[in-house]
């Protein structure tokens, strides 16, 4: 059975509900769609969290459909930035405690704003990352937005 993470024990502090997702990684392929195939849910269900500095109020996560690409200038709007790029991944752990494939909003390292793709609300359940790679946790919409205290925004577009 796989180990709880501080994400799961953040959700358990708060008694929301969720399941866990075990899945076998392939560190040459941390794509959220190959994430995706192997839990056997539909790429944009599950959802990638993005860490992105901003140059009025820095770091911020966006949380985007594994089958699109963030658009920096509507999460700037969002965020209140009026220039915004994605952090280097060597910055990620110090800035979140976690690593590329397995970010996560829940429970990282600081409280950053959080900007989640208004398209989560279609699904009844979406995936995300448990904080480690190799496990997903499955959580509906509401709850990930009332633990994570994110806010809705059009963020992202469908990959070319």
């Amino acid at each position: 059975m796989a180990h709880k993470t501080n994400a799961a024990r953040l959700l358990d502090q708060l008694a929301i509900p969720y399941e866990l997702r075990e899945y076998e990684v392939d560190p040459e392929d941390l794509a959220a769609e190959s994430v995706a195939a192997k839990i056997g849910l539909p790429p944009e269900q599950v959802f990638k969290t993005l860490v992105a500095r901003g140059d009025l109020r820095g770091i911020c996560m966006a949380v985007i459909p594994g089958n699109a690409e963030l658009d920096l200038k509507a999460l700037a709007t969002a965020s209140g930035d009026r220039k915004i790029q994605m952090v280097q991944v060597k910055e990620l752990q110090g800035l979140t405690g976690y690593i590329r494939g397995g970010v996560t909003a829940l429970a990282a390292k600081k409280d950053y704003p959080i900007y989640a793709d208004e398209t989560m609300e279609l699904f009844d359940t979406i995936s995300i990352s448990a904080g480690v790679r190799g496990l997903q946790i499955l959580i509906a919409p509401d709850d990930y937005l009332r633990a994570t205290k994110a806010r809705l925004a059009a963020l992202a577009h469908t990959k070319k």
